[in-house]
């Protein structure tokens, strides 16, 4: 899977918003506000194939999070990507 590269990731202040730049309008019921853990994996993973074993890699190597955990809190990142049209998957 990957992130679909159509999208943007734009810092707003101090928050980090992804943008849909093929909207005509801006919709800001469908605003994508990520936290600093998020943000970090999405640069990591902007412009790459990737699966879930490599997205929690990118956690245990950056946070102290056990592998077993980092899974967990994978599986629940990618589910919520997919839920809204995130990612593109083969």
């Amino acid at each position: 899977m990957r992130l679909r590269n159509d999208l943007i990731l734009r810092q707003m202040g101090s928050d980090f918003v992804i943008v849909d730049p093929s909207q005509d309008v801006v919709d800001m019921s469908k605003v994508f506000t990520l936290n600093e853990t998020a943000t970090y994996i999405w640069k990591e993973l902007e412009g790459i194939d990737f699966s879930l074993d490599d997205v929690a890699k990118i956690i245990t190597n950056h946070y102290e999070v056990s592998e077993e955990q980092a899974l967990v809190d994978t599986k629940i990142l990618l589910e919520q990507l997919r839920i809204e049209g995130l990612l593109e998957e083969y």
